[in-house]
Protein backbone atom coordinates (compact mmCIF):
# COMPACT_ATOMS: atom_id res chain seq x y z
CA UNK A 1 0.00 0.00 0.00
CA UNK A 2 1.44 3.42 -0.96
CA UNK A 3 1.97 6.09 1.72
CA UNK A 4 -0.44 8.40 -0.13
CA UNK A 5 -3.16 5.77 -0.21
CA UNK A 6 -2.57 5.02 3.47
CA UNK A 7 -2.99 8.68 4.39
CA UNK A 8 -6.14 8.90 2.30
CA UNK A 9 -7.61 5.93 4.11
CA UNK A 10 -6.75 7.45 7.50
CA UNK A 11 -8.26 10.78 6.56
CA UNK A 12 -11.65 9.18 6.15
CA UNK A 13 -11.71 8.56 9.88
CA UNK A 14 -10.43 11.98 10.98
CA UNK A 15 -12.77 14.24 13.01
CA UNK A 16 -13.06 16.85 10.26
CA UNK A 17 -14.70 14.25 8.04
CA UNK A 18 -17.53 14.05 10.57
CA UNK A 19 -17.53 17.74 11.55
CA UNK A 20 -16.98 20.26 8.74
CA UNK A 21 -16.22 22.99 11.31
CA UNK A 22 -13.44 21.04 13.01
CA UNK A 23 -10.57 22.52 10.90
CA UNK A 24 -11.70 26.06 11.70
CA UNK A 25 -12.04 25.26 15.38
CA UNK A 26 -8.58 23.69 15.38
CA UNK A 27 -7.12 26.77 13.71
CA UNK A 28 -8.73 29.07 16.26
CA UNK A 29 -7.40 26.93 19.11
CA UNK A 30 -3.92 27.04 17.61
CA UNK A 31 -4.03 30.82 17.25
CA UNK A 32 -5.15 31.20 20.85
CA UNK A 33 -2.32 28.99 22.01
CA UNK A 34 0.23 30.94 19.99
CA UNK A 35 -1.03 34.35 21.02
CA UNK A 36 -1.48 33.33 24.63
CA UNK A 37 -4.77 35.16 25.06
CA UNK A 38 -7.90 33.76 26.62
CA UNK A 39 -10.37 36.29 27.94
CA UNK A 40 -10.55 40.08 28.07
CA UNK A 41 -7.70 42.52 27.51
CA UNK A 42 -6.90 44.88 30.37
CA UNK A 43 -6.97 48.53 29.19
CA UNK A 44 -4.46 49.46 31.91
CA UNK A 45 -2.22 46.46 31.07
CA UNK A 46 -2.78 45.67 27.36
CA UNK A 47 0.52 43.84 26.84
CA UNK A 48 0.37 40.56 24.88
CA UNK A 49 2.60 37.57 25.50
CA UNK A 50 4.38 38.11 22.19
CA UNK A 51 4.99 41.78 22.98
CA UNK A 52 6.28 40.85 26.42
CA UNK A 53 8.61 38.22 24.98
CA UNK A 54 10.00 40.76 22.49
CA UNK A 55 10.48 43.43 25.18
CA UNK A 56 12.21 40.99 27.51
CA UNK A 57 14.54 39.85 24.73
CA UNK A 58 15.62 43.45 24.18
CA UNK A 59 16.16 43.98 27.90
CA UNK A 60 18.17 40.77 28.06
CA UNK A 61 20.39 42.05 25.24
CA UNK A 62 20.88 45.32 27.13
CA UNK A 63 20.77 44.42 30.83
CA UNK A 64 20.83 47.04 33.56
CA UNK A 65 22.08 46.40 37.10
CA UNK A 66 19.67 46.54 39.99
CA UNK A 67 19.32 49.67 42.13
CA UNK A 68 19.68 47.48 45.24
CA UNK A 69 19.63 43.78 46.15
CA UNK A 70 16.54 41.85 45.07
CA UNK A 71 14.81 39.41 47.43
CA UNK A 72 12.57 36.77 45.83
CA UNK A 73 10.05 35.07 48.13
CA UNK A 74 8.16 31.89 47.28
CA UNK A 75 4.70 30.61 48.13
CA UNK A 76 3.00 28.23 50.52
CA UNK A 77 4.57 24.73 50.74
CA UNK A 78 6.65 25.51 47.65
CA UNK A 79 10.06 23.78 48.00
CA UNK A 80 11.68 26.38 45.76
CA UNK A 81 10.35 25.97 42.21
CA UNK A 82 8.96 29.50 41.98
CA UNK A 83 11.98 31.20 43.53
CA UNK A 84 14.46 29.37 41.28
CA UNK A 85 12.46 30.28 38.19
CA UNK A 86 12.17 33.94 39.15
CA UNK A 87 15.85 34.26 40.10
CA UNK A 88 16.92 32.82 36.75
CA UNK A 89 14.58 35.05 34.78
CA UNK A 90 15.45 38.31 36.52
CA UNK A 91 19.16 37.61 36.43
CA UNK A 92 18.84 37.36 32.64
CA UNK A 93 17.54 40.92 32.45
CA UNK A 94 19.96 42.49 34.94
CA UNK A 95 23.18 40.44 34.92
CA UNK A 96 23.20 41.36 38.60
CA UNK A 97 24.16 38.68 41.09
CA UNK A 98 22.57 40.51 44.02
CA UNK A 99 19.45 38.32 43.83
CA UNK A 100 18.55 35.97 46.66
CA UNK A 101 15.60 33.59 46.85
CA UNK A 102 13.89 32.19 49.94
CA UNK A 103 11.34 29.38 49.89
CA UNK A 104 9.08 28.37 52.74
CA UNK A 105 8.24 24.73 52.11
CA UNK A 106 9.40 23.70 55.58
CA UNK A 107 7.88 26.61 57.51
CA UNK A 108 4.88 26.06 59.76
CA UNK A 109 4.12 29.60 60.92
CA UNK A 110 4.59 33.14 59.67
CA UNK A 111 7.13 33.69 62.43
CA UNK A 112 9.15 30.80 60.95
CA UNK A 113 8.87 32.32 57.47
CA UNK A 114 9.83 35.80 58.65
CA UNK A 115 12.85 34.52 60.57
CA UNK A 116 14.03 32.43 57.63
CA UNK A 117 13.75 35.29 55.14
CA UNK A 118 15.61 37.73 57.39
CA UNK A 119 18.31 35.21 58.33
CA UNK A 120 19.08 34.32 54.72
CA UNK A 121 19.09 37.97 53.65
CA UNK A 122 21.39 38.91 56.55
CA UNK A 123 23.70 36.05 55.59
CA UNK A 124 24.03 37.20 51.98
CA UNK A 125 23.84 40.96 52.52
CA UNK A 126 24.69 41.83 56.15
CA UNK A 127 23.44 45.00 57.78
CA UNK A 128 24.93 46.69 60.83
CA UNK A 129 21.58 48.21 61.78
CA UNK A 130 20.25 46.34 64.85
CA UNK A 131 16.65 46.78 63.71
CA UNK A 132 16.64 46.77 59.92
CA UNK A 133 18.01 44.50 57.21
CA UNK A 134 19.71 45.77 54.08
CA UNK A 135 17.40 47.86 51.89
CA UNK A 136 15.92 45.56 49.23
CA UNK A 137 13.36 45.36 46.47
CA UNK A 138 11.12 42.31 46.84
CA UNK A 139 9.36 40.12 44.30
CA UNK A 140 6.92 37.82 46.05
CA UNK A 141 4.76 35.02 44.75
CA UNK A 142 1.58 33.98 46.57
CA UNK A 143 2.12 33.66 50.35
CA UNK A 144 5.59 35.22 50.01
CA UNK A 145 3.98 38.65 49.79
CA UNK A 146 2.43 38.23 53.22
CA UNK A 147 5.80 37.09 54.58
CA UNK A 148 7.39 40.28 53.25
CA UNK A 149 4.73 42.51 54.77
CA UNK A 150 4.84 40.66 58.09
CA UNK A 151 8.63 40.81 58.21
CA UNK A 152 8.55 44.56 57.68
CA UNK A 153 6.00 45.35 60.38
CA UNK A 154 6.69 45.91 64.07
CA UNK A 155 5.09 42.91 65.77
CA UNK A 156 5.72 43.54 69.47
CA UNK A 157 5.58 47.14 70.74
CA UNK A 158 8.60 47.97 72.86
CA UNK A 159 10.57 44.92 71.71
CA UNK A 160 13.32 45.52 69.15
CA UNK A 161 13.65 42.77 66.57
CA UNK A 162 15.02 42.50 63.05
CA UNK A 163 12.72 43.87 60.37
CA UNK A 164 12.79 43.64 56.60
CA UNK A 165 13.58 47.02 55.05
CA UNK A 166 11.58 47.11 51.82
CA UNK A 167 12.04 49.70 49.10
CA UNK A 168 9.39 48.31 46.73
CA UNK A 169 7.23 45.20 46.89
CA UNK A 170 6.12 43.51 43.65
CA UNK A 171 3.52 40.82 44.27
CA UNK A 172 2.20 38.07 42.01
CA UNK A 173 -1.07 36.42 43.04
CA UNK A 174 -0.55 37.29 46.70
CA UNK A 175 -3.49 36.85 49.12
CA UNK A 176 -3.28 40.41 50.47
CA UNK A 177 -6.85 40.09 51.77
CA UNK A 178 -6.72 36.38 52.45
CA UNK A 179 -6.97 33.32 50.21
CA UNK A 180 -10.34 32.01 49.07
CA UNK A 181 -9.28 28.37 49.36
CA UNK A 182 -7.68 28.79 52.79
CA UNK A 183 -11.08 27.97 54.27
CA UNK A 184 -10.63 24.33 53.29
CA UNK A 185 -9.62 21.81 56.02
CA UNK A 186 -6.24 23.11 57.26
CA UNK A 187 -2.88 21.49 56.68
CA UNK A 188 -0.99 23.88 58.96
CA UNK A 189 -1.30 27.18 60.79
CA UNK A 190 -0.15 29.17 57.76
CA UNK A 191 -3.29 28.14 55.93
CA UNK A 192 -5.52 29.12 58.85
CA UNK A 193 -3.82 32.52 59.09
CA UNK A 194 -4.46 33.16 55.39
CA UNK A 195 -8.22 32.94 55.78
CA UNK A 196 -9.79 36.30 54.87
CA UNK A 197 -11.35 36.78 58.31
CA UNK A 198 -8.37 35.62 60.38
CA UNK A 199 -6.79 37.65 63.16
CA UNK A 200 -3.50 37.52 61.24
CA UNK A 201 -4.97 39.06 58.08
CA UNK A 202 -6.77 41.76 60.07
CA UNK A 203 -3.57 42.63 61.93
CA UNK A 204 -1.33 42.69 58.86
CA UNK A 205 -3.71 44.95 56.94
CA UNK A 206 -4.10 47.23 59.93
CA UNK A 207 -0.31 47.39 60.29
CA UNK A 208 0.11 48.25 56.61
CA UNK A 209 -1.14 51.76 57.36
CA UNK A 210 2.23 52.49 58.99
CA UNK A 211 4.32 51.09 56.14
CA UNK A 212 6.34 53.41 53.93
CA UNK A 213 6.92 51.40 50.75
CA UNK A 214 4.77 50.98 47.61
CA UNK A 215 3.13 47.67 46.66
CA UNK A 216 2.68 46.75 42.99
CA UNK A 217 0.21 43.83 42.79
CA UNK A 218 -0.39 41.57 39.77
CA UNK A 219 -2.79 38.68 39.13
CA UNK A 220 -4.12 36.40 36.42
CA UNK A 221 -7.85 36.18 35.90
CA UNK A 222 -9.38 32.89 36.97
CA UNK A 223 -7.34 32.63 40.16
CA UNK A 224 -9.67 30.58 42.34
CA UNK A 225 -6.98 29.76 44.90
CA UNK A 226 -6.71 33.33 46.19
CA UNK A 227 -9.53 35.09 44.37
CA UNK A 228 -8.60 37.95 42.04
CA UNK A 229 -10.13 40.64 44.28
CA UNK A 230 -7.98 39.45 47.20
CA UNK A 231 -4.67 39.96 45.38
CA UNK A 232 -4.26 43.63 46.26
CA UNK A 233 -4.16 45.30 49.68
CA UNK A 234 -7.31 47.08 50.86
CA UNK A 235 -7.81 50.22 48.85
CA UNK A 236 -5.84 48.92 45.84
CA UNK A 237 -6.64 46.93 42.69
CA UNK A 238 -4.23 44.45 41.12
CA UNK A 239 -3.12 44.84 37.53
CA UNK A 240 -4.65 41.78 35.89
CA UNK A 241 -3.99 39.78 32.76
CA UNK A 242 -6.06 37.01 31.25
CA UNK A 243 -4.96 33.46 31.95
CA UNK A 244 -3.10 31.46 29.30
CA UNK A 245 -4.27 28.27 27.57
CA UNK A 246 -3.77 25.03 29.47
CA UNK A 247 -2.23 26.79 32.48
CA UNK A 248 -3.32 27.05 36.10
CA UNK A 249 -4.17 30.68 36.81
CA UNK A 250 -2.56 30.74 40.25
CA UNK A 251 0.20 28.14 40.27
CA UNK A 252 1.69 29.28 36.95
CA UNK A 253 1.32 33.02 37.48
CA UNK A 254 4.96 33.45 38.53
CA UNK A 255 5.95 32.36 34.99
CA UNK A 256 3.86 35.00 33.22
CA UNK A 257 6.07 36.97 30.83
CA UNK A 258 3.70 39.95 30.79
CA UNK A 259 4.05 40.38 34.53
CA UNK A 260 7.82 39.85 34.31
CA UNK A 261 8.13 42.54 31.64
CA UNK A 262 6.34 45.17 33.70
CA UNK A 263 8.29 44.39 36.86
CA UNK A 264 11.60 44.52 34.97
CA UNK A 265 10.66 47.90 33.53
CA UNK A 266 9.99 49.15 37.05
CA UNK A 267 13.27 47.74 38.33
CA UNK A 268 15.10 49.46 35.46
CA UNK A 269 13.35 52.78 36.05
CA UNK A 270 11.81 52.72 32.58
CA UNK A 271 8.31 53.39 31.25
CA UNK A 272 6.00 50.64 32.42
CA UNK A 273 3.47 48.65 30.42
CA UNK A 274 0.85 49.28 33.09
CA UNK A 275 -0.92 52.58 33.61
CA UNK A 276 -2.67 54.00 36.64
CA UNK A 277 -5.26 53.62 37.88
CA UNK A 278 -5.57 49.85 37.43
CA UNK A 279 -8.70 48.76 35.58
CA UNK A 280 -11.21 47.08 37.92
CA UNK A 281 -11.22 43.31 37.80
CA UNK A 282 -14.02 42.17 35.45
CA UNK A 283 -17.01 40.30 36.80
CA UNK A 284 -16.94 36.56 36.19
Amino acid sequence: MSRLFHLQRLSQHEPWRRNPHAPALAAISLLLALNGCVGPVNPSFPLTVDQARSALAKMKDHPKPLARPLLVLGGWIDPGFATKKLIKQFYNYTNDERIIGVSFGSCKTFDDCRDKAIAELDHQFPSTDPQWTTHVDVIAFSMGGLVARYAHQQQSPGIVHRRLRIARLFTISVPHRGAAMASMPPLNKLQVDMRPDSAFMNAINQGQKNSDYPIYPYVRLGDRVVGEANTAPPGQTAWWVSNLPLQAAHISAHNDLRIHADIVRRLRGEKTFTTAPPTPIPDN
